[in-house]
């Protein structure tokens, strides 16, 4: 177990795929290929939140001044915040070679949407599958800083700052009876819109590469960011047990059990 680092740190938080599992009359749509295969929540972690946040801003606005996008459909939606399923394949390309740059880490848990775990478990409610990703993911990774902001992209009634602190309150627990250690770090909880938040809008790219690889087979995007990412806990995959961490050393690849 590491000790506090008496620091501040800021981790800013996406989440990918959907929740949904059953349609009407209880057709699967997992099955159906109408829902997304996985749900998964990521972070993006700094030290330097201001740093990261000028570059991204400062390509931001390059690329919004830059008429040679000015007549591209989704340019409307890239103007208010980058998003890497909407921006169109040339600007993808510009911020993943920037983010290539910048000095961040990113942890990520990943849920395979299981029926039956996902009703006996969660009832299928959203509110508490995503505090579920939420608490597992850091249940070792809040006490590693004297000072953590915690940065959610707000969703509807899922994402709200009372639920995010009950899993933070829970993540905060299941370490405690884990090592037996009280956390005494200074945890602040945000709620804001990806817009307001460059930072999210990394976190956002970065999560859509491991997306990618689950949902599509596409490893293109996560192998050039996979130094950065630090942890792909792909926490249902139990055939795997104890080989279900993926790390820069153990990457994620084509011998992942298929979803």
């Amino acid at each position: 177990m590491k000790e506090t680092e008496q620091t501040k740190a800021y981790y800013f938080f996406d989440e990918a795929g959907d929740t949904t599992i059953l349609g009407r009359k209880g057709v699967n749509l997992v099955d159906s290929g109408l829902a997304s295969k996985v749900f998964m929540v990521g972070y993006l972690e700094t030290k330097e939140p201001q740093k990261l946040t000028k570059a991204i801003t400062a390509l931001h606005k390059e690329i919004c001044e830059d008429d040679f996008y000015s007549g591209v459909p989704s340019m409307e939606k890239t103007r208010i915040a980058f998003h890497a399923a909407k921006d169109c394949a040339e600007i993808r390309d510009r911020v993943f070679h920037l983010l290539k740059t910048l000095d961040f880490t990113y942890y990520c848990i990943v849920l395979r949407k299981k029926e039956p775990f996902f009703r006996s478990r969660f009832d299928f409610k959203d509110t508490a599958i995503y505090k579920y990703a939420v608490e597992h993911l850091l249940e070792n990774r809040l006490h590693l800083y004297s000072d953590i902001d915690c940065y959610f992209s707000s969703l509807g009634n899922v994402v709200r700052k009372d639920t995010m602190q009950s899993a933070i309150k829970s993540a905060i627990g299941r370490f405690k009876a884990k090592w037996n250690k009280e956390n005494s770090s200074s945890i602040r909880i945000f709620i804001q819109q990806s817009k307001e938040r460059p930072l999210l809008q990394a976190s956002d790219y970065v999560l859509w590469t491991i997306q990618r690889a689950y949902e599509k087979g596409d490893f293109r995007y996560y192998n050039y960011l996979k130094d950065k990412i630090n942890l792909v806990h792909d926490i249902l995959d139990t055939r795997r047990h104890s080989s279900n961490y993926y790390t820069p050393k153990n990457p994620l690849d084509k011998k992942i059990d298929p979803v």
